[in-house]
């Protein structure tokens, strides 16, 4: 006897879904790519890709958008799955708004310790907020409120470089590259970027090799964060005891998502100089930006000085990945700032003496 077995009544939701999650980024315009001031005489462009003029505001709703479209056309996400992530800051706000988008509940796992700031965000954007007294559980939290629940434990951190199609389709390298067609110089000397998931330099360093791209990828890791000292070992198995100070960037553990095998250099950034960066590039362009755009800016800023000091032309690009109104109580706080016992005199006067000379001249 044959016995059939017909679920195809299913794809009806999963079509809408799919059809909502396009609609929502055709209503958007692709993100602004800035010019950072420099001097003309340098002959070096440095550019942001201002990744804070999306929605939900950072960098992560492009990541959100992708795994939501990889979960649901891998079947792992429908109509009645509840979506949980392990994440306390921009994923999860971003998250939380595809989730509404589709009229799935959301829950971000985060440690208790999270700030009712950050906690507001999320739940503005529909989320519900689940707490772990060790940080070090969220992970196994995650998994295990899947289980109870039935639903789906999104995982940024294993899927976010498989998640997005790096060969084109309007990830954020071909945008890159396609804003930059006019420019003086259109194919940049360096991209610069941290790594968080390190989606985003799988993205780039892939797409750089498929089309044959004469750009180096510098991923800059900030301090507490191991990506560095594992690329540098070429052991992917180091982990560190404490996390980073630098939100949305750096990690205790190398993620799955981390191909270092894409990477041309990496840059150690003292959290000094991630926040004195952030604050100088806010004065510089009259809006606050985030502190992981700082520890981009100072390796971007590393680059151009070392072109500079070798007489070459070119330009180089890196990402504003978030607004600077979030951390209005942390980074732009003198007073937090010494609490953690940070001195930003020193970095101060390297991106002064950048400013005026052109020279970089931080160890």
């Amino acid at each position: 006897m044959t016995t059939v077995l017909d679920r195809r009544g299913s794809r009806a939701w999963v079509d809408n879904a799919v059809r909502l999650i396009e609609a929502d980024a055709q209503r958007s315009a692709d993100t602004h790519l800035l010019r950072y001031p420099l001097p003309p005489s340098w002959n070096v462009q440095l550019y942001l890709k201002d990744e804070s003029t999306h929605i939900t505001g950072s960098l992560k709703h492009r990541l959100a958008r992708s795994l939501f479209l990889y979960s649901i056309c891998n079947g792992w996400v429908t109509e009645n799955t509840t979506v949980i992530e392990a994440s306390s800051g921009s994923t999860a706000v971003s998250e939380a708004y595809f989730a509404n988008l589709l009229g799935l509940d959301f829950v971000a796992v985060m440690p208790a310790s999270t700030s009712p700031a950050k906690i507001a965000l999320i739940e503005a954007q529909g989320g519900r907020c689940h707490f772990v007294t060790d940080p070090s559980r969220i992970y196994d939290e995650s998994h295990r409120l899947a289980a109870e629940t039935g639903g789906h434990y999104m995982d940024q951190f294993t899927h976010a470089e498989r998640a997005t199609d790096w060969r084109g389709n309007n990830n954020i390298a071909e945008s890159i590259f396609t804003q930059l067609q006019q420019e003086d110089h259109p194919i940049p000397e360096w991209i610069v970027v941290g790594a968080g998931t390190g989606g985003t330099g799988a993205t780039i360093g892939r797409f750089l090799r498929y089309r044959k791209l004469d750009t180096g990828l510098c991923v800059v890791d900030p301090e507490h964060s191991v990506f560095f000292d594992a690329w540098r070992a070429g052991d992917p198995t180091v982990t560190g005891e404490r996390g980073s100070r630098i939100e949305g960037i750096g990690r205790p553990r190398v993620e799955p998502s981390f191909i270092g095998q894409v990477v041309d250099r990496m840059v150690k950034v003292p959290d000094a100089g991630s926040i004195a960066a952030m604050r100088h590039a806010s004065d510089t362009l009259g809006r606050k930006v985030g502190g992981s755009t700082g520890t981009n800016l100072w390796g971007a800023f590393g680059l151009v000085g070392e072109m500079l000091a070798a007489g070459r032309s070119g330009s180089v690009v890196t990402l504003l990945c978030d607004g600077g109104e979030r951390y209005s109580g942390t980074y732009f706080d003198d007073a937090w700032v010494a609490s953690e016992g940070i001195d930003l005199t020193g970095p101060a006067a390297v991106l002064d003496e950048f400013t005026k000379t052109g020279r970089w001249t931080a160890s």
